[in-house]
């Protein structure tokens, strides 16, 4: 046990990183998707004024959101794979290439991202028209 305690004191550290990352990255999609929303209220008015469906506001604003995390992890996944050789120093007998890993992370974050964006997005399907009018 001793041997890997190192090793797993690493991991452990890293493992409490990424959830911190992870947390973060939800507040800030969070909170870009909200102001986003917010900005557009008028326009999210007359939308509903002029007979749009609650789906189609809700799509409008999780697929903002949608392509936003795919931007990300498609630039993250870049990044990942320029740097295997410092992952390599952190991991023991496994792959830093791993296709199921990058696929499972970038299901996870597409997914909070999604996540993220329905508390806008339900705000703004429920926006009274008149009242965003006046404002």
């Amino acid at each position: 046990m001793q041997s890997m305690a190192v090793e797993r004191f690493q991991m452990t550290l890293l493992g409490i990183f990424a959830v911190i990352g992870l947390l973060l990255a939800t507040a800030g999609i969070y909170g870009l998707v909200a102001y986003s929303v917010n900005q557009r209220t008028r326009e999210f008015g007359i939308r509903v004024a002029l007979g749009a469906s609650a789906n189609r506001i809700l799509r409008a604003v999780v697929g903002q959101a949608i392509m936003l995390a795919v931007a990300g992890v498609a630039i993250g996944a870049v990044a990942a794979v320029f740097a295997t050789r410092v992952l390599r120093t952190f991991v023991w007998e496994v792959s830093t290439l791993d296709p199921a890993t990058y696929i499972v992370v970038a299901t996870v974050l597409i997914a909070v991202a999604v996540m993220a964006s329905l508390v806008p997005a339900l705000r703004a399907v429920r926006l009274n028209p008149v009242a965003a009018l006046r404002e």
